[in-house]
């Protein structure tokens, strides 16, 4: 009898564990998603565009609303980059941004994607500050999602860029997750962005926290809405370190879906 009352206690007690679980997750609400589920364009209520040389020494051009480097097919975004001659440059490309139709400030940042392979490739998921025109880089805040470079073909790169904290001056803060031949299929990157941190997770994993260590804009400008870039790049100062693999164009990038929650008020 006792092992009967025990065995229904054991599982009461699990059924309430999981169900407080679910509670925390059921807390996310979809507030925003691109499930690209049309043909076509991106579409142009959720997406703008950078156009032509940014930066960063990379060699692409990016294009505006050309299906050749940006299109939806088949349930995907598939960013394109292409060996080509266009505006003075070899390659094209594409960048798309969420800047000036939609900004957020903290929540879960979710994209389901599949990188390119291939030396010379850079492709990126991540988030600017919507105040760069006002404060210029890097004060602004850059979060990055994820960052691949083809030379190093079995790593993702989760960053964070602030004033106090960035590459130029070599004190960015991030980390890096080694997995086997991550081109072969899909995987999930994502953020969770806190008043007072930020973890990023690749495929449900937690492998790195940025925590706010002062209110100094400097160190945290997290506190101000950020809006959300995709691009794949083609050489640049990190992509291309060890050159450019010309005979493995064209290149793509493929999304399955963008995906932010928000917490309930």
């Amino acid at each position: 009898m006792r092992f009967f009352l025990n065995l229904i206690l054991f599982t009461t007690l699990l059924l309430t564990c999981n169900h407080t679980a679910y509670a925390q997750e059921d807390t996310w609400q979809l507030v925003w998603s691109d499930e690209f589920d049309y043909e076509g364009l991106p579409d142009p209520d959720k997406w703008s565009y950078d156009i032509g040389y940014i930066a960063n020494n990379e060699k692409q051009y990016y294009t505006e609303a050309r299906l050749e480097n940006a299109r939806v097919e088949d349930g995907h975004l598939i960013i394109e980059a292409r060996k080509e001659s266009l505006e003075g440059f070899d390659y094209t490309s594409a960048r798309l941004v969420t800047r000036g139709i939609q900004t957020w400030k903290y929540g879960r940042f979710e994209v389901r994607a599949k990188v390119p392979a291939g030396r010379g490739t850079w492709p990126a998921i991540w988030m600017l500050g919507e105040n760069i025109s006002e404060v210029g880089w890097p004060a602004c805040g850059e979060i990055d999602i994820m960052e691949y470079v083809g030379y190093d073909p079995n790593t993702f790169h989760g960053n964070i860029h602030t004033a106090a904290y960035n590459h130029i001056v070599d004190t960015n803060r991030g980390n890096a997750v080694e997995v086997d031949s991550p081109w072969d299929t899909f995987h999930i990157f994502a953020i969770e962005w806190f008043e007072d941190r930020i973890d990023f997770f690749l495929d449900g994993e937690k492998y790195f926290t940025f925590e706010k260590e002062s209110d100094d804009a400097a160190v945290w400008p997290f506190d101000k809405p950020q809006y959300l870039l995709l691009n794949l790049a083609i050489g640049g100062n990190w992509g291309g370190r060890e050159g450019i693999d010309d005979s493995l164009f064209p290149h793509q990038f493929v999304v399955d879906y963008v995906r932010i929650y928000q917490k309930e008020e």
